[in-house]
């Protein structure tokens, strides 16, 4: 896996340092390996990546027991016989390998694309069912206020229709008094007949003005569900 490559990398490029530590060693190695002497120098320098069958393969050309580069060790820890083949420049066996590794990250970025675009999708579905929940939650409170207003609406437009004393009763009251005072003075009848007439037109007036109140709150319900809004 690319992260237990990343891990174990530091680890076998010190040990091939330490291998290597002997003068002359690193370019013995390197003809053991059958790669040039600059690339292993980069290699232990840090400057190149190598792959894990570079790695068994120097196990296997200097007679290391397997996988012993995958733990730190000392220069005292190189067995006797890794030393002496290396020194006389006797490989165990010939190296046919890779030396570069082979590292799929192109794969595993686009592995981390797609597992971010489901949570990406993920989250806003989750945001669009939030946002759909919450307009719910407004258009419901909304409907709830609407109605209330419209009920006071009508409550007001039946008082409206029913008044306490009826206007027509009224006017012939007020012009019982105008009719039986002795001197009234012009103005005066003027004035209270101007007022029944102004109580008359004001009521007509103000019975419309509601009418219109209540047919605009009930069209209300389709304004606040938009265009895209169907019938209820």
């Amino acid at each position: 896996m690319e992260d237990s490559y990343d891990a174990m990398l530091p680890i076998w490029r010190e040990n091939l340092v330490v291998l290597t530590e002997a003068i002359g060693a690193d370019t013995r190695l390197a003809r053991m390996m059958s790669l040039s002497a600059s690339l292993l120098k980069l290699i232990l320098a840090g400057q190149r990546e190598f792959s894990e069958e570079f790695v068994r393969g120097v196990e296997t050309v200097t007679g290391l027991p397997a996988h012993w580069m995958d733990t730190v060790h000392e220069a005292d820890e190189i067995p006797g016989s890794t030393r002496a083949a290396i020194d006389t420049e006797t490989p165990f066996a010939k190296f046919r390998g890779t030396v570069h590794p082979v590292r799929k990250r192109a794969v595993l970025k686009s592995s981390g694309d797609i597992i971010g675009r489901s949570e990406a999708a993920r989250r806003a579905a989750e945001a669009a069912a939030s946002d759909e929940a919450e307009q719910n939650r407004r258009r419901a409170h909304f409907r709830k206020v609407r109605d209330l207003a419209i009920q006071e609406v009508r409550r007001l437009e039946w008082h409206l229709g029913h008044p306490p004393a009826e206007l027509a009763v009224l006017r012939a009251k007020i012009e019982d008094v105008m009719d039986a005072a002795s001197e009234l003075d012009p103005r005066v009848a003027a004035d209270l007949a101007g007022r029944i007439e102004q109580i008359e037109k004001h009521h007509d007036l103000l019975r419309r003005h509601v009418e219109k109140l209540h047919a605009l709150l009930a069209r209300l319900d389709a304004a606040e569900r938009g265009p895209e809004g169907g019938p209820e």
